[in-house]
């Protein structure tokens, strides 16, 4: 019997889309539970979409997957594991009726005990250091005079980030208390409502319309900067056991604080070390990701993250041991494992769409392997009217701005 996957996000993110034709090719039969007009609809490999409603959000994941009643969940993004996690602590307090809920929630992300841990990045430095793997110092700052005692013992520049936030939106770097001080405002403070529904409205994106109405404030963690490159892991786990795992060093990226665009593949045995001492350690199941920094003095790799979820690697096929979603397939099926063919033997890998939307004449879209679905021409299309919307927005924005300074010249 083929089993069957749910996609579940709460995020119009395009890598989701790859990862869900990827999962297809393994062999799954793959429903999703997404916002509407997600571009996972223009894959052609999804049997049944469940509309994500923002404002009802663990019921309408709750509805997903009592619909479609799947061998494993996947969250595409961190709010979804949030959402995957609550809706795990609701059904365990009703007793043999949410049993099955809960089993399927464990066999997909991982044991119950590491659902607090993933979430915490202070939790997780600890976690991974009694474990022996190598970390930079990390601390939870509760107000400015913590902030203040850590910059008086860890100098700057240092590294604030706020538990809960993905793709580089909750990360500063600061270069003085002042500074600081004011980052520190910024992230622990819930989404603006304005915010998060001009983000829904142009976006089709309501991921911060439930953070925004529940007002809670983030939990911001200082980390000491590690000077070097970026690098990521994503690895397929078994309770516990890393099944498939892809490491890269990070060449480029959309922004500073932003998620990568151009990745190469490489080999690190003590990424490798860490990402198996962690997943063993919080028994995890599924997809994980995980973000190093590799010093630039010593070249060590030092753990600063985990990523509950899959990221935007996970689609890539890259050989036996470098294909998660047949590495996930074999675990579920009971079969072995049969990897993919290799998409490239290039190492360096431009992300399709995200080096393209960062600069369309970027020279690695012509130096490295450029990981265009060509086989998928409407999620292509997708993708190209995303970015015309994106584009006369934020050209109408700036034509406003510059409107409103020629009129407070001319007064």
């Amino acid at each position: 019997m083929t089993p069957t996957v749910l996609i579940a996000t709460t995020t119009r993110w395009f890598p989701t889309a790859r990862l869900v034709v990827a999962l297809a090719n393994a062999g799954f039969t793959v429903d999703a539970v997404c916002p509407s007009n997600h571009p996972l609809n223009k894959t052609g490999v999804v049997r049944k979409v469940f509309h994500y409603r923002g404002l009802d959000a663990l019921a309408s994941f709750a509805d997903a997957i009592n619909a479609a009643t799947p061998d494993l969940i996947v969250p595409g993004d961190d709010l979804a594991t949030e959402h995957l996690h609550a809706i795990h602590h609701q059904e365990n307090h009703e007793g043999a009726t949410g049993a099955e809920m809960c089993r399927l929630i464990e066999r997909s992300l991982g044991a119950t005990e590491s659902f607090s841990i993933v979430n915490s990045r202070t939790k997780l430095m600890e976690i991974a250091e009694s474990e022996g793997v190598r970390v930079p110092k990390t601390a939870v700052i509760r107000g400015q005079d913590d902030l203040k005692n850590w910059i008086a013992q860890a100098g700057v520049p240092t590294v604030l980030k706020a538990d809960g936030s993905s793709g580089g939106c909750g990360v500063r770097v600061v270069r003085s208390l002042q500074e600081a001080q004011r980052a520190l405002q910024t992230l622990q403070a819930p989404p603006l409502l304005a915010r998060a529904l001009k983000r829904a409205l142009l976006d089709s994106d309501p991921t911060l319309v439930w953070p925004s109405l529940r007002r809670r404030r983030s939990v911001v963690n200082a980390q000491v900067f590690v000077a070097g490159r970026e690098a990521t892991s994503a690895v397929a786990c078994s309770n516990g056991e890393v099944l498939a795992c892809l490491h890269f060093e990070v060449i480029n990226k959309v922004a500073s604080s932003g998620h990568a665009s151009v990745v190469r593949l490489i080999e690190n045995s003590e990424m490798s070390s860490a990402a198996e001492k962690i997943a063993r350690r919080l028994k995890l199941s599924g997809v994980h990701g995980f973000d190093f920094m590799l010093d630039e003095r010593t070249g060590n790799a030092h753990l600063i993250e985990i990523n509950p979820r899959a990221t935007q690697v996970g689609h890539l096929t890259l050989g036996p041991g470098r294909d998660i979603p047949a590495a996930l397939y074999a675990a579920v099926s009971g079969q072995s494992a049969r990897p993919a063919t290799r998409v490239t033997n290039d190492d360096t890998i431009a992300l399709f769409p995200q080096e393209w939307l960062r600069d369309p004449s970027s020279a690695f879209l012509q130096s490295a392997y450029h990981d265009v679905p060509w086989d998928k021409p409407d999620l292509i299309r997708a993708c190209v009217r995303i970015r015309r919307k994106q584009v006369a927005w934020y050209s109408q924005q700036s034509r406003l701005q510059e409107f409103s300074m020629s009129r407070v010249s001319r007064s």
